[in-house]
């Protein structure tokens, strides 16, 4: 990759004027965030890019559709799947959003004892509770951070092998519960190392800039309502 490569050139960002397109005539004007440290936004600076954490991006380009759009960011860093739940999930249907981003399951996968069915079931309980409050679910397989040069060697098959199964389990979760899935443990991307920060658990502002593209290029069908069943 270039060294000079920034976020205008970069082939897997956001073009000028395309975000614009993406959510023309969206309608969500309630917008909350669940979930761990990758939502509260932990990115690593990188030259080039904005140092500006993805969720609040996601945010930033729905409400220069939207101005009046609320947003409220409820992740907290180092949280499991059970805890999100038990302290986000309350608010969050507080905040009487049409629109919810949750992801979590990351800290439980960095565990050896990571139990998916467990995990499973805190991610469907969330998801269901804020679809049964009108709210649109985006759901998220993040980027395979065993490949960060940070993991030690002999750690990275374990870690990949639990971060693709909790990916694979949250792709099934949200086919079955209709969410808008975001999938980017499989981008062309994932194991370059410019995606990943020097802590090896996090990303740096160029992965969080290919994550927002990918956010919004999923989530623009569905920013129209759906036609009538014929």
């Amino acid at each position: 990759m270039p060294s000079t490569l920034t976020e205008s050139t970069d082939p897997y960002c956001l073009r000028p004027g395309e975000a614009t397109d993406l959510l023309s005539g969206h309608p969500w004007r309630r917008f909350v965030a669940l979930g761990d440290s990758v939502v509260e936004g932990m990115c690593e600076p990188t030259p080039g890019y904005p140092d500006v954490q993805w969720v609040d991006r996601v945010a930033a380009e729905l409400t220069a559709v939207r101005p009046e759009l609320a947003y409220r960011n409820l992740g907290r860093r180092g949280l499991r799947a059970h805890q999100v739940r038990a302290t986000q999930l309350a608010p969050a249907l507080a905040f009487a959003p049409d629109l919810a981003l949750v992801v979590c399951g990351g800290n439980d996968a960095f565990h050896p004892a990571y139990d998916a069915e467990a995990v499973d079931a805190e991610l469907t309980t969330m998801i269901i509770a804020l679809r049964e409050v009108g709210a649109a679910v985006i759901t998220v397989g993040m980027f395979d951070v065993s490949h960060s040069p940070a993991v030690p060697e002999h750690v990275r098959p374990g870690l990949g092998e639990r971060m693709r199964r909790l990916s694979a389990h949250t792709a099934s979760l949200a086919e079955h519960l209709d969410t808008v899935h975001v999938h980017l443990s499989d981008h062309p991307l994932t194991a370059d190392p410019t995606l990943y920060s020097t802590d090896g658990r996090h990303g740096s502002a160029r992965s969080d800039a290919i994550a927002t593209a990918q956010t919004l290029r999923t989530l623009s069908p569905h920013r129209l309502p759906k036609p009538p069943p014929r």
